[in-house]
């Protein structure tokens, strides 16, 4: 006791650090931490509504609530009645957050455990009874409430987490003391706002144990570095690649590390492969614009790849946001009569966003506006914006898990390459932030009356080069039926859809080896989403091997194989690169 007396003492002694960091926290938008308050006013006078025109469908869920607490309160009476310190029985069924056996059998988490569930049920069922509201704003509050039943999790408080109070009672208050220092680093890293890490940062180093596939730095301009691979064979195939991956992130997620890494297994199978690099912009890039990532950045890096390959065309690829862009790129070059393109693939990308998903809730005016102000504010979307964002849409798995390990537990975060590049953001462009969430997202410009851009009037039809697009089952960010709709709505006459198991990144990170996830195929792109996934044949193991079977049919004969810097060609360093290294504006 005497210990833990004095580990306490010294968590109380944090709590002056803690307050430092706070004291000179960076602010942002208040109207990006959540929905103005007219969505729960509509909310409540549509509650309300409903118990003057409905009050029996209600009062059966009120009643309903009732009897739950009471029969909950009841069997946990009659439980210690017995004279026995144990829990009633437990129907609540299985919840991962509630893995420790105290869960169940302590009186006391198991009281805590059930009746927040049932609270849980009950505001759920409130928010569903609600029917006098817009769908779009159904779907808000049903969201943000979903937030707060998440939030209250009696896992996220100290007194209710029995892993919690077990390792401060084993540590002697020890893991108190690391839970607090974890989160005072991460205040300090994050100038005050809370983004948990989720990964070891010190783990990694880039160019050493992650992005390490041996390539040169062959350009450079201000919005990116062009990467130019070494080659692994003797022979590769005339017509080069190059890859555009998502500027909202790094590059290196498809270069993580030898085993995982496709820009390794494209060069093993004797492609010259290029990858863009993607500067991180701080508030100098405020006026940068959609236009100046399809002109100095897609335009100038196609031209490049050409020239030192010597070839008049290329293979592109476009990864998530990327892949949107490089379709605007692709109606640009038609208009252009430019045949640069030889064949275009997308990676999880969406050009028509009629249908916006999970993301719906950040995509209404309040919001945006709210990221309007701050990109006016600072120049930039700050990277911790977008972070949070994202995490939010998994918050168990990305916010208040992660934060329970570190805080209360006292863990350091895993040494895991795919956390620690998702913790290594970017920033982006005001403009270009505010072009892409206006016009691409909300407005749905480009599959609908058409995109304006560099005095052209971008349409998806325009896009009918041969295209190969792969999309994931289970993609919170990208839905496959979405990508699959835009793809449909593009010009071209040579259409291949393919849709791999698993999410944004594990679907598209899915090397052969692992004979993890399968994947679909199906020829008729004519069907509706539903028909297609019907008759769709799955396939066993990683959709690589199936899209370099398509690839290799549009890139040419053999030819001996490329070296950066041949011809005189000018190597700026290696790989990965400086512009990778920067890290984003905190």
């Amino acid at each position: 006791m005497a210990r833990m007396a004095e580990n306490l003492k010294k968590v109380e002694q944090l709590t002056e650090r803690l307050s430092q960091v706070m004291a000179h926290r960076t602010t942002h938008q208040p109207a990006l931490d959540g929905p103005n308050q007219q969505l729960f006013a509509k909310a409540a006078q549509a509650y309300m509504a409903e118990a003057i025109q409905n009050p029996a469908k209600l009062m059966e869920h009120q009643i309903g609530y009732w009897s739950q607490t009471v029969t909950h309160f009841m069997e946990a009476q009659q439980a210690l009645a017995k004279g026995k310190f144990e829990a009633p029985e437990d129907r609540t069924g299985k919840d991962r957050r509630f893995a420790n056996p105290l869960w169940e059998s302590h009186p006391y988490f198991n009281y805590v455990k059930q009746q927040y569930l049932i609270n849980a049920k009950a505001l759920e069922q409130a928010v569903d009874a609600v029917t006098d509201m817009e769908p779009r704003e159904k779907q808000r509050l049903a969201y943000f409430s979903r937030q707060i039943i998440d939030l209250m999790s009696p896992t996220n408080f100290l007194a209710t987490n029995p892993d919690a109070l077990e390792r401060a009672i084993e540590t002697e208050g020890e893991s108190l003391i690391r839970g607090v220092e974890n989160l005072i680093s991460d205040l300090e890293a994050n100038n005050g706002e809370l983004i948990v890490r989720l990964a070891d940062e010190s783990a990694f180093e880039l160019g050493h144990n992650i992005a390490t596939t041996p390539g040169k730095v062959v350009f450079r301009n201000r919005m990116f570095e062009l990467i130019q691979y070494s080659p692994t064979t003797k022979k590769v195939h005339e017509t080069p690649l190059l890859i555009f991956p998502p500027w909202i992130n790094k590059f290196y997620i498809l270069d993580l590390k030898a085993q995982n890494s496709l820009v390794k297994w494209v060069t093993d199978q004797g492609y010259t492969l290029f990858m863009v690099s993607w500067v991180n912009p701080d508030s100098s890039y405020r006026e940068v614009g959609m236009e100046d990532y399809v002109d100095s950045g897609y335009l100038t890096a196609i031209e490049k790849v050409k020239e030192i390959c010597g070839v008049k065309q290329i293979n592109a690829v476009g990864y998530c946001i990327a892949g949107t862009t490089l379709s605007l790129t692709l109606s640009l070059l038609k208009q252009r009569g430019d045949k640069s393109i030889k064949s275009a693939t997308f990676f999880t990308a969406l050009t028509d966003f009629s249908d916006q998903g999970e993301f719906q809730p950040f995509l209404t005016d309040d919001f945006i506006d709210g990221i309007e102000a701050e990109t006016k504010d600072k120049g930039i979307l700050p990277s911790v914006i977008m972070a949070r964002t994202f995490s939010f849409l998994r918050s168990n798995d990305l916010v208040y898990g992660p934060a329970v390990k570190s805080y209360m537990l006292g863990e350091t975060p895993p040494a895991f390459d795919l956390l620690y590049w998702n913790g290594d953001g970017a920033n982006l462009p005001a403009r270009m932030a505010m072009q892409y969430l206006r016009g691409l997202c909300q407005r749905n410009e480009l599959a609908e009356q058409g995109f304006d851009l560099m005095g052209h009037h971008l349409e998806l039809g325009d896009v009918d080069i041969p295209l190969c697009a792969i999309a994931c089952e289970t993609d919170h960010i990208a839905p496959w039926k979405d990508s699959y709709r835009g793809i449909q709505k593009m010009g071209s006459e040579n259409k291949t859809f393919i849709m791999t198991q698993s999410g944004h990144i594990a679907g598209i990170v899915n090397p052969p080896s692992k004979k993890k996830y399968g994947h679909y195929a199906n020829t008729d792109l004519d069907l509706d989403h539903t028909d297609w996934l019907n008759g769709a044949a799955f396939h066993e193991g990683s959709w690589w091997p199936r899209w370099e079977k398509w690839l290799k049919k549009r890139s040419g004969p053999q030819v001996s194989a490329r070296k950066p810097g041949e011809n005189g060609q000018e190597i700026l360093g290696d790989a990965p690169g400086t512009y990778v290294a920067v890290k984003a504006n905190r």
